[in-house]
């Protein structure tokens, strides 16, 4: 058998800990070693900058979707399987205000259509500053 004995659900042993034991070892653990040394980390900015390109660089080529958003509208789909060629969709918007442009789902600016040699963009009137839009997140 072994040397543990069970007391009230606690395992004690024979060679019980003391409160000397305890006291030993956070000293230990508090007295700065002896041959310890700082270690000394390279420098990363001095040799790396001449080899890397510029950091913004990384991300240039990653695709978004950018969505111009008209308007919004909620219907049922009996709605939806009754709309034809010529049906007319009422939208959650005025006639005049600026359209919604996200970034991969999120609102970053606001714009008006322009039409440039019959071909319709958007003239953004308004960037949705960083502060703005995580503030528009926590809504």
């Amino acid at each position: 058998m072994s040397d543990e004995a069970t007391t009230n659900g606690a395992i004690t042993t024979d060679a019980a800990i003391t409160a000397d034991d305890w006291g030993s070892a956070m000293a230990e653990q508090a007295a700065p070693a002896a041959n310890v040394k700082p270690h000394a980390f390279e420098q990363f900015g001095a040799s790396s900058t001449a080899t890397t390109p510029n950091d913004l660089d990384m991300i240039l080529d990653i695709p978004v979707h950018l969505t111009v958003e008209l308007g919004r509208t909620k219907m049922p789909i009996k709605h939806l399987l009754q709309l034809a060629q010529g049906s007319v969709v009422e939208l959650a918007g005025m006639a005049g205000e600026p359209l919604d442009v996200l970034i991969n789902g999120f609102l970053i600016a606001q714009g008006e259509v322009v039409v440039v040699n019959d071909k319709l963009g958007i003239r953004l009137t308004d960037i949705i500053t960083p502060s703005e839009r995580l503030h528009r997140l926590n809504k």
